[in-house]
C-alpha cells in the first residue's frame, strides 16, 4: 500500500496511491490525516489496504496524482529521531580531520532527535539564509511506528515498524563544529527536513526488505549528476530494529514516530555517495584538500530509489535551493 498526503492544512489530507503513482482516493471516511490512521493503525489499515486494492484492480476511480501537491506523508510529527546507522561513514569523517573513533560506535548507535514541526514536501524549495553556512543533502530511508513500549526488544522492535520513507536530513554543514563543540548537540545545523511523495507498507518492498534492511540503492543526483548510489541494505551496521530499541531505551515512541537511518554509505566507494560531505571528505583524503563544494542557490537535488524494473518505489524527492527572504508571514516573494 502506498499512502500519501495532499497540502491542505497544517497535517494535510490522507489519500491512497496507486502502485502506479498516477491516481489517488482521498478516504476521510477513514482517516482525515496520516497521523489519525496510526493513531488507530490497527483498525485502519485493513480498510486504507481494501481501498489500495479496488483502486489498482479499477473498481475504484482515482484522480490524477501529482507529487508537486503532496506535502510529507506527515508535514509534522511528534517525533523525529535521526541516526547513523552506517558506521564507516561516521569513521569516514573522523579520519578526514584526524580524529579517532570511540570503539562504542560500532556497538550502540549514534541517534539525535531532529526538529519535526516543519517537514518540507518533496517538492518544496529549501530555504537558507546564506550560502557561506554549507548546504548539503543526506539521502536517507526512513521508518514510520506505532506505538513502542520503553524498552522493546530488538526482536519485537521490527513488529512496530508500519511505514517506510525517504528523507532529505538538509545540513548546514559549516554550523555544525561549531554547535557541537559545546557538546549539547544539532539545532541551527539542522533545518527542516523533506519526505518522500509516498510512505509504502512492506508488502511494497518484496524481496528488498530482509534482517531489518531495506536491500536497494538510493540514487542521489545534484543539477542531474549522480553523486552516488550506494545500497542501504549493505555496510548497515545497526538495522532499523536495533535503531528503534535504542530509541526507545528509556521512553515510550508514539506513534507516528519517525526513525532515520542516516545517511547511506557503502564501504565499496564505486557506487558514489549520498552526500556531500562525504565526496569532500573522499578528496581530502586522496588529495589533501576538498575540490566540491557544498550546494549553492539554484542547485537542485533529487533522491530516489528503484526496484529491480526500474519502478520508482516512493516517487522522487525533488528539491531546488532557494535564498529565503525573511517577512512576517514566512511568505517567500
Amino acid at each position: 500500500m502506498k499512502l500519501a498526503s495532499l497540502k491542505t492544512g497544517r497535517d494535510g489530507q490522507l489519500v491512497v496511491v496507486n502502485q502506479a503513482m498516477d491516481q489517488y482516493v482521498a478516504v476521510p471516511d477513514i482517516a482525515n490525516t496520516l497521523q489519525i490512521a496510526l493513531d488507530s493503525w490497527q483498525s485502519c489499515e485493513p480498510k486504507l489496504q481494501n481501498v489500495y486494492h479496488d483502486l489498482n484492480a479499477g473498481t475504484l476511480t482515482g484522480k490524477p496524482f501529482n507529487n508537486l501537491h503532496c506535502a510529507s506523508p506527515l508535514p509534522r510529527a511528534f517525533h523525529w529521531a535521526d541516526g547513523s546507522a552506517y558506521v564507516n561513514h561516521v569513521e569516514l569523517v573522523r579520519k578526514a580531520r584526524n580524529a579517532t573513533m570511540p570503539d562504542s560506535f560500532w556497538s550502540d548507535p549514534l541517534m539525535y532527535q531532529g526538529g519535526s514541526d516543519t517537514f518540507l514536501g518533496p517538492r518544496e524549495d529549501i530555504l537558507v539564509f546564506d550560502e557561506s553556512w554549507g548546504i548539503d543533502f543526506e539521502a536517507e530511508v526512513a521508518i514510520i511506528v506505532d506505538d513502542v513500549p520503553m524498552g522493546v526488544s530488538i526482536k519485537d522492535a521490527q513488529e512496530h515498524i508500519k511505514l517506510f520513507m525517504l528523507v532529505n536530513d538538509v545540513s548546514l554543514r559549516n554550523l555544525i563544529p561549531g554547535e557541537l563543540a559545546k557538546g549539547f548537540g544539532f539545532y541551527q545545523a539542522k533545518p527542516s527536513s523533506s519526505f518522500s511523495p509516498v510512505a509504502v507498507t512492506v508488502d511494497q518492498l518484496e524481496n528488498y526488505w530482509s534482517d531489518g534492511r531495506l536491500h536497494l540503492p538510493l540514487r542521489a543526483l545534484l543539477n542531474d549528476k549522480l553523486i552516488g548510489q550506494p545500497n542501504a541494505g549493505i555496510d548497515m551496521t545497526f538495522n532499523f530494529g536495533q535503531l528503534i530499541h535504542h530509541a526507545a531505551k528509556t521512553r515510550p515512541l508514539c506513534a507516528g514516530t519517525i526513525i532515520g537511518s542516516g545517511t547511506v554509505s557503502n564501504v565499496d566507494r564505486s557506487n558514489g555517495s549520498c552526500c556531500l560531505a562525504e565526496v569532500r571528505m573522499l578528496e581530502i583524503l586522496a588529495q589533501g584538500k576538498a575540490s566540491t563544494e557544498f550546494m549553492r542557490f539554484g542547485d537542485e537535488v533529487k533522491i530516489e530509489m528503484l526496484d529491480d524494473t526500474g519502478q520508482s518505489i516512493f516517487g522522487q524527492i525533488h528539491q531546488k535551493v532557494v535564498p529565503y527572504v525573511y517577512s512576517e508571514t514566512g511568505e517567500q516573494p
